[in-house]
């Protein structure tokens, strides 16, 4: 008999700004019990609609660059001028307990978890278009020109390492991108590395009892 293991999947899930990763994420842990995502801290200046502990943690530089030295994160990157990073809390306990974790994670920080745990499950978020990518970071009205140039400059330096990942998505109408993130999470829980194998203490004994009846 074989029994497949009981622990969580770790889920990286990275995208380009402005490729939609936030929206389907949420849709993703309305529709999935067993998700639990990691909230990640960052240096940048919160918006309007942000959400302190829900959509990120936030630090000053200074308190950010304090808590690096203390190795309070899982890992953290550079971006766009802004500190972002995992906190390590919680995680290793969900995981124990069977329960899926994402991380919305930049780039950078997805290869130093690649490093530390290479059997996690990596996705890439792919907007449809380029041009499609544009509209978005224009219609979010949250940034200035210069930084809309700078993130679509960024997004399209990303969109060359996707390589890098398992799987791709592109993010052409949401239900359609979470069906398919759902899908690889399922598939992803038959892999053979995730079954062991329970042995039988008298195993050609149990075999024979099975066949004898075609004798």
């Amino acid at each position: 008999m074989i029994k497949t293991r009981n622990m969580g999947t770790l889920i990286v899930i990275s995208a380009p700004s402005g490729a939609g990763k936030g929206t389907v994420i949420n849709k993703l842990l309305e529709k999935n019990d067993n998700l639990w995502l990691s909230v990640s801290a960052t240096s940048r200046i919160p918006r309007d609609n942000d959400i302190e502990g829900k959509t990120y943690y936030f630090y000053s530089k200074e308190e950010f660059e304090e808590k690096i030295k203390e190795g309070y994160f899982l890992e953290y990157a550079l971006y766009a001028g802004n500190y972002y990073g995992t906190p390590k809390e919680f995680i290793g306990s969900k995981l124990d307990n069977g329960i899926d974790v994402i991380l919305e994670i930049e780039i950078q920080g997805a290869m130093q978890i690649k490093e530390l745990v290479p059997e996690a499950l990596f996705i890439f978020i792919m907007p449809p278009t380029l041009e499609e990518l544009k509209r978005r970071l224009v219609g979010r009205n949250t940034d200035s020109k210069d930084k809309i140039i700078e993130r679509f400059k960024i997004a399209y330096k990303e969109i060359n390492e996707v390589s890098k990942y398992n799987y791709v998505v592109v993010n052409d109408e949401v239900d359609n991108a979470v069906s398919k993130i759902e899908a690889i999470i399922k598939a992803e829980k038959c892999r053979v590395d995730r079954i062991e194998e329970v042995l039988l203490n008298n195993e050609e004994e149990y075999i024979h009892e099975l066949l004898i009846d075609m004798e």
